[in-house]
């Protein structure tokens, strides 16, 4: 990406997104059940949470906003795990080690949140989880960012 900062470049004229992947102690990650209305993009299926970073806003600051709209978190300093250039957008996905009860969780998008091993994203068929994100999912099991040193 050259010189510029991952978080402002722009990809032609492609939009940009940002998306989270919380994973917790038990190296799970969580997912929540898109509405089953065939209105929307994906009706049904697994997806992050996260969505379009507005005009003038960071893809951090799209996250964090997200998940206050999402979940009604606010998460400090998640980390950015990369950058993917899909085939409508330019992808920024973050993660953030967590624990809590997602059942507990105020979903206000969304028909419910579920914790996923990595053996059940995969058990997934392709068309079970939204956007493209399984193939992102995978790389996050496979690079496992959270048991790195500097993870903390």
């Amino acid at each position: 990406m050259g010189d510029a900062h991952p978080e402002t470049e722009r990809v032609g004229t492609k939009g940009r997104g940002a998306s989270i992947i919380p994973v917790n102690s038990s190296g799970e990650v969580l997912l929540f059940l898109r509405d089953n209305n065939r209105a929307i993009p994906y009706p049904d299926c697994w997806d992050l949470l996260g969505g379009t970073v507005e005009p003038n806003e960071t893809p951090r600051e799209c996250i964090l906003r997200e998940l206050l709209e999402e979940v009604e978190i606010a998460l400090d300093s998640p980390k950015l795990f990369d950058v993917y250039d899909m085939e409508d957008r330019l992808e920024f996905t973050f993660w953030k080690q967590v624990d809590f009860d997602a059942r507990t969780l105020k979903l206000n998008e969304g028909q419910r949140l579920r914790w996923f091993s990595e053996g059940e994203i995969e058990a997934l068929p392709s068309n079970a989880i939204a956007f493209n994100f399984r193939s992102v999912i995978l790389d996050f099991f496979r690079k496992r960012p959270w048991r790195t040193p500097d993870s903390c």
